[in-house]
């Protein structure tokens, strides 16, 4: 009897662990774009004539991001994942007050980008963490990416209704407090490891060194195009909504709402593309999915009103679908020993290089505008399809 209580305890625990993983997901997703999203109050307070201006200034975060996921998913299979998740949450916690309490471009540039360092934790820690020993690992990444995007849907209409009525800075106060929260009932309830994943026994087979070789070279460059796209949208489409919306809708946050809308929708792609995983030869799926990003932003370059808004719930439907395909691939491909060192490898590449899309998005729209943006990412579609067709072919997951 006492042991069935306790294997129910554990259960319990296990349950809860996820629950707050899949949170921090979502925390993740929604730190880094709270400052897209206020970006055109901060840029007043600052005394920037033009939100494109200030844009640059929050590159750094993303490139920490990237860079930063390699020692943390070195440490995670070295030290411990559930430490590192720790370290995740209250030092995104620390750094987000820091930067309510920037008075200018430069300090908000510098503690932007230790919101990055931390939030390169979560995606090579905390997802191995989630999957280890999943019978269903494409259904376990589809609702972990389902809670990764409604954490950026959160962030639109979050900091839409914050910035309004409290201000920019309340913006980064709140999740500051929802991180610290988050932490103490991880600590709480996660089970101690055992073990530092390295130190544990092979969960399975070795696939042959060429194949795995070659599966993270294909997934690499497909993560990397993905990830430009991933970062142009989710950064830019706040204000590519307000313009192509201007003649409809002028309240911030009713913007803030529409734009929520979109994400909310477009975050059950994942939660479908999940379940297919599990059901499907995983490459002819990237392939369709992915092939259908190209005709929907080259047709939302030109749409305006109602028309684009439409376009974009469909366009960022398939930006996130796209999403799980690197993961499943990973838990495919490499052990779960050293799984958060190969993801560490793939994020550090990817989110680092696609950084640069942070970087250019205000020069780039201020130069050329949201029609030529569109039509850029159709053609790192493009790239990411042929990528993706080099993919070795698999029967499952």
């Amino acid at each position: 009897m006492s042991a069935a209580i306790n294997a129910d305890q554990a259960t319990d625990r296990n349950i809860s662990a996820s629950l707050l993983l899949n949170a921090a997901h979502a925390l993740d997703h929604l730190v880094l774009l709270i400052f897209a999203a206020a970006v055109g109050a901060i840029a007043a307070d600052f005394g920037f004539a033009r939100w494109e201006d200030l844009m640059p200034y929050t590159a750094g975060a993303f490139f920490a991001f990237g860079l930063g996921s390699l020692p943390a998913g070195r440490l995670g299979d070295t030290w411990g994942r559930r430490s590192m998740m720790l370290v995740f949450f209250f030092g995104i916690g620390a750094a987000l007050l820091l930067v309510a309490l920037t008075q200018n471009a430069v300090q908000m540039a510098v503690a932007l980008t230790l919101v990055g360092v931390f939030a390169a934790i979560y995606h090579p820690v905390g997802i191995p963490m989630l999957v280890q020993g999943s019978a269903r690992p494409g259904r376990t990444i589809g609702i972990n990416g389902l809670a990764g995007n409604l954490g950026i849907a959160l962030a639109a209409l979050l900091t839409g209704l914050l910035v309004k009525y409290l201000g920019w800075r309340a913006a980064f106060v709140a999740p500051a407090l929802l991180a610290f929260l988050l932490g103490f009932l991880f600590a709480r309830v996660a089970p101690e490891e055992s073990a530092p994943p390295a130190r544990r026994a092979p969960s399975r087979g070795e696939l042959p060194p060429g194949v795995v070789a070659r599966a993270l070279a294909v997934i690499t460059v497909a993560a990397t195009s993905a990830s430009l796209i991933f970062n142009f949208t989710t950064n830019g489409n706040g204000e590519m909504l307000r313009q192509r919306m201007q003649a409809v809708i002028a309240d911030p946050a009713a913007l803030g709402l529409l734009l929520a809308i979109v994400y909310t929708i477009a975050s059950f792609a994942q939660l479908i593309v999940g379940r297919l995983i599990d059901r499907f030869p995983i490459k002819r799926l990237m392939l369709s999915i992915v092939a259908l990003q190209v005709p929907l932003f080259a047709v939302a370059a030109y749409a305006q009103g109602w028309t684009f808004f439409v376009l974009a719930i469909l366009f960022m439907a398939f930006v996130f679908g796209a999403i799980p395909f690197t993961d499943a691939l990973v838990v495919r491909y490499v052990d779960d020993r050293m799984r958060s060192r190969a993801a560490g490898m793939r994020l550090a590449i990817s989110f680092s290089i696609s950084s640069i899309a942070v970087y250019l998005l205000g020069p780039l729209v201020k130069a050329s505008g949201f029609a030529f943006l569109l039509l850029t990412m159709a053609a790192i579609a493009t790239l990411t399809l042929a990528a993706a067709a080099w993919l070795p072919g698999l029967h499952k997951h």
